[in-house]
């Protein structure tokens, strides 16, 4: 069994910004790339944005782009390691965890869980059976499969309108599709759909069925959009927001709030379990952007480096 002084759940931006801190401080450092309930590898959720223009230092850039500058940066300290492997099971024996994975085993005198989200998925008729035949989940990855074609963003979210603005370089047509008043993305994004002849915003209505033949063709509206309830479209890009990747943290006793997420001391990024921290999307705070995912990853670096310190948790 490998022994580490700190075990990152989590290998995005969050992760990995946590272990490069963690190694400036002398801990033993081990990253595990995939989170539980995930298949996103090294990089994380924001290897699916197509431009980042809210991280300091950089004006312009790819979610892909800034995700490698920190994957290299942690990357370049010795006592990191970073393993594509999914933590099955966590237990705790007396000061220190044992975490299992699809591959091996591992202990640790403290982890931070930063497992982040999925994406939720949409569920209505026909949405399962056309998952990745017209249905999909990453604007980003699958754009350019929608070249020329009619597509729908469902949901009103920041993210929904960055998918809508990215599949205008792709699509012919795209329609915004929220059940609420108003989509209500940051006010620069929402300017530039305004301005975007291919965007159309259907508020107030509901998908509640997807239809086609081997691949989707249409959907089914819960209101007429133009004296129709049928839409004829070739792609549906699901943007409804993420469900959090808390699972393993109850079991450890660790406090979840009503929506499964971790709830910390929003200073040091600790947990109510003692050598346990959580950060990034995972975590009950408020405002959820990679920026702020860093800052308390680092925190929680420091946290855990204060604890092994104090507590004494030697080898």
């Amino acid at each position: 069994m490998e022994n580490y002084d700190f075990i990152i759940l989590g290998a995005g931006g969050t992760g990995l910004a946590a272990a490069m801190y963690s190694a400036r401080l002398g801990l033993k450092t081990l990253v595990l790339g995939y989170s539980h309930g995930s298949e996103l590898p090294v990089g994380g959720v924001i290897t699916t944005t197509n431009v980042v223009e809210n991280y300091p230092g950089f004006i312009k850039l790819s979610g892909t782009e800034i995700a490698k500058k920190i994957e290299d940066h942690a990357r370049s300290y010795k006592n990191v390691k970073i393993k594509e492997e999914k933590a099955s099971e966590i237990k705790k024996q007396g000061k220190y965890f044992i975490i299992k994975t699809d591959k091996s085993e591992y202990n640790t005198k403290t982890i931070l869980f930063a497992t982040g989200t999925k994406w939720r998925k949409l569920d209505i008729p026909g949405s399962k059976e056309f998952e990745n035949k017209g249905v999909v989940y990453c604007a980003l990855c699958d754009g350019p499969l929608f070249k020329n074609k009619t597509v729908a963003v469902i949901g009103g979210s920041d993210s929904a309108a960055k998918d809508a603005l990215l599949l205008t370089e792709y699509a012919k047509k795209v329609y915004i599709i929220y059940r609420g008043d108003e989509i209500h993305p940051e006010p620069i994004n929402l300017e530039r759909i305004k301005q975007n002849k291919k965007i159309e915003v259907i508020n107030k209505t509901n998908l509640i069925e997807i239809k086609g033949a081997q691949f989707v063709e249409s959907v089914s509206l819960d209101k007429p959009h133009k004296g129709k309830k049928e839409l004829e479209l070739n792609g549906v890009f699901v943007a409804i927001g993420h469900i959090v990747l808390s699972d393993l943290a109850k079991p450890l006793g660790v406090k979840l709030n009503s929506k499964g997420e971790i709830i910390i001391n929003h200073i040091d990024s600790s947990t109510n379990v003692p050598g346990v921290f959580s950060a990034g999307d995972v975590t009950d705070k408020p405002f959820k952007q990679l920026i702020t995912g860093v800052a308390d990853g680092c925190t929680a670096a420091f946290s855990a480096y204060e604890y092994i310190t104090k507590e004494k948790v030697m080898t």
